[in-house]
């Protein structure tokens, strides 16, 4: 094996130290192939290179390995944080890999509360009542947050039950500052109204500490406190205030007997289960925060055959330890990798038991001390229970989904006639126009591959030059601009992998667009057999397209049943929807005067605001006179002479 490697890759392995560390395995095109940790770097390298792995996966990336990169830590916790913090950043080929499709919601709760109602005539001010609201973004220390949740509808679903409970309001302090009555939050009793002072600053500070308390889970001291605030208000012959505090109990209790959370002990907890089938695998991820179950999210992690394959072989330090089963394997992946920017809990519940230096180093870079229970009883077992068979669920989903994808896939290779290499390589571009009546013309292309939309290599492109509504032009200039460059470089013979042409070119269009996607393409010197139009059936509708071709072939009608018509009717609706949206935010953008405005010295945020507002949009400032202009406050007659000449 170590034939195939350069000499100075050899040694550089023999002069390896036995300390632990972490290393780096890099192919002939310089891409990541592997990212490993190791207690000790000589042995574990070394085994990688004296050893014969035949015809295995682990054999298939060793004989890749051209270069090598490594870094010594300090401890194995050490080079456990780095390994999946490399893992992350580069995406290596060989490696479980986690990706985060999106970040998690938060329930924020805003401002300091510290501050006392202002009774002159500046109103109430909004930093006096703090504000519950829905929040996704980096935190800020003046703010609470509370955290995070699984999904966007546990974090809305909160929010309505601190409504109800506590009656805190929702507003922008924008609309706080400016109210002159109450609102209809406040009439179906979901506010307390402290924008027109209906409760006093302290009252209010009482109710927003309750829900504070209530989101930690500290259920019982809140219903405690708030049967102490009644009785004080009852001493007192406050009635009316007492009933409202015993009315805020009830649905408290209402609340605690539905979620079931006023016998649980556990306040922040993780549940994890790992389900592995046909070569995936899905972590289901369970989160209960305050005592609530807060619902779940499945994660789907790449590369699981070959991670496992590589990462659980004898290559491990001690070669005399029980290798780990993939489950296990996928699950400790997921940990060191989902709790490096993520809050953990002090309490994780696994379906598998997992290593014990997984949990250690998560807990020495958090702060935190972390437990992992595998066996858990009562509550905590029929937690993941319920986890484990969503985890099941998903995964069966996921594996339907990808047989259907890979049939449809499948059956447009075999109408088109298509020969690829490899069909689960296969490439498709597809493009769109979008405009409203010539304004905004932008084309989208988006990427089918690997039996998947590619939704990180869509691209958008800002048409400019052209007759307005001219959707033949348009389609020259983004075909000219995305493949121009592709046909020079295979013209000077440059192999370039992250340039190259499509297995199949979808336009969204008949006879006419795919006549001009055949001029651009001749000019360019490029296959017509790579064009695909797709032209609407009879009365437009879903089912009757025809496929029309650039080199001469006959129309083809595949069938509203076909397999590989639903293909392409996706693909083709996804780049319709990536265009229109895409074109309504430029749109957008023009007509509240963002770029013509902006360009104007002397014009900032708060200024452009005021003059949108003031003649509602661009075209109503371009109207105004200049004597129109300087009514708005803050634009002298020198700065409405110079907005004046800028947009005339």
């Amino acid at each position: 094996m170590s034939s195939v490697h350069p000499e100075s890759l050899l040694a550089e392995v023999a002069a390896l130290p036995s300390l632990p560390g972490v290393y780096r395995y890099f192919d002939a095109e310089d891409q990541v192939l592997y990212v490993g940790k190791a207690r000790n770097l000589k042995k574990r390298v070394s085994s990688y290179f004296q050893k014969d792995h035949g015809g295995t996966r682990i054999g298939h990336m060793v004989s890749k390995i051209r270069r090598m990169q490594t870094t010594v830590v300090r401890s194995e916790a050490e080079a456990l944080l780095l390994e999946n913090n490399l893992i992350k950043t580069l995406s290596p080929k060989f490696n479980i890999l986690f990706r985060d499709d999106k970040s998690y919601p938060y329930l924020k709760v805003s401002g300091t509360g510290s501050a006392r109602s202002n009774k002159s005539d500046a109103g109430v001010k909004p930093d006096a009542y703090s504000r519950i609201a829905y929040y996704r973004g980096g935190v800020e220390k003046k703010h609470r947050y509370f955290g995070p949740y699984p999904s966007a509808w546990a974090v809305k679903e909160t929010i309505q039950l601190l409504q109800k409970v506590f009656r805190l309001r929702t507003c922008e302090d924008t609309v706080f500052a400016n109210r002159t009555r109450p609102c209809l939050l406040y009439q179906i009793k979901r506010c307390s109204g402290p924008c027109v002072g209906v409760i006093s600053v302290e009252q209010y500070a009482d109710d927003v500490a309750h829900a504070e308390a209530f989101l930690r889970g500290e259920t019982q001291s809140v219903l405690k406190a708030m049967e102490a605030r009644m009785m004080a208000h009852s001493d007192k012959l406050e009635f009316e205030l007492a009933a409202e505090v015993r009315n805020q109990m009830t649905a408290l209790s209402r609340v605690l007997h539905q979620q079931s959370v006023d016998t649980v002990t556990d306040t922040d907890v993780d549940i994890l289960a790992v389900k592995v089938q046909g070569g995936r695998a899905c972590v289901n991820l369970a989160m209960v925060r305050g005592g609530r179950h807060l619902g779940d999210r499945p994660y789907f992690p790449s590369h699981v055959e070959d991670g496992h394959a590589i990462g659980g072989t004898a290559l491990e330090d001690d070669e005399a330890a029980e290798l780990p089963s993939l489950e296990v394997k996928v699950l400790e992946a997921f940990i060191a990798q989902h709790y490096l920017q993520i809050p953990v809990p002090p309490a994780l519940i696994t379906s598998e038991k997992i290593d014990a230096k997984v949990v250690e180093a998560i807990s020495s870079q958090t702060g935190i001390k972390v437990t992992a229970v595998h066996n858990p009883r009562e509550q905590r077992r029929a937690w993941l229970e319920m986890a484990e068979k969503n985890a099941a669920i998903q995964l069966a989903r996921l594996l339907a989904e990808e047989g259907s994808q890979q049939a449809r896939t499948r059956a447009l290779v075999e109408a088109l006639d298509l020969a690829p290499d490899d069909i689960d390589a296969l490439r498709m571009e597809c493009f769109d126009i979008s405009h409203t009546s010539g304004e905004a013309t932008q084309a989208s292309c988006v990427v089918f591959q690997n039996h998947k939309m590619q939704n990180s290599e869509y691209r958008r492109y800002k048409i400019e030059g052209i007759t307005p509504g001219d959707d033949y032009a348009a389609m020259r200039q983004v075909l000219m601009r995305r493949y121009g460059k592709v046909a020079e470089a295979m013209k000077s013979g440059e192999a370039d992998t992250k340039i190259r042409m499509p297995d199949v070119v979808l336009i969204d269009g008949g006879k006419g667009q795919v006549s001009m996607a055949r001029e651009v393409f001749e000019s360019l010197g490029l296959d017509l057999s790579l064009i695909v139009g797709v032209e609407k059936g009879e009365g437009r509708k879903v089912g009757l397209e025809e496929l029309v071709f650039a080199d001469g072939r006959d129309k083809v009608y595949l069938g509203k049943d076909s397999a590989a018509l639903m293909l392409v009717a996706q693909v083709r609706d996804e780049a319709h929807r990536f265009a229109i949206t895409g074109m309504r935010a430029q749109r957008a953008k023009v007509r509240v005067g963002g770029g013509r405005l902006e360009e104007i010295g002397g014009i900032g945020p708060k200024k452009r605001a005021k003059l949108l507002q003031r003649f509602g949009g661009v075209r109503g400032v371009e109207d105004a006179s200049v004597e129109d202009l300087m009514s708005v406050d803050g634009i002298s007659r020198e700065l409405a002479e110079t907005i004046y000449q800028a947009l005339h």
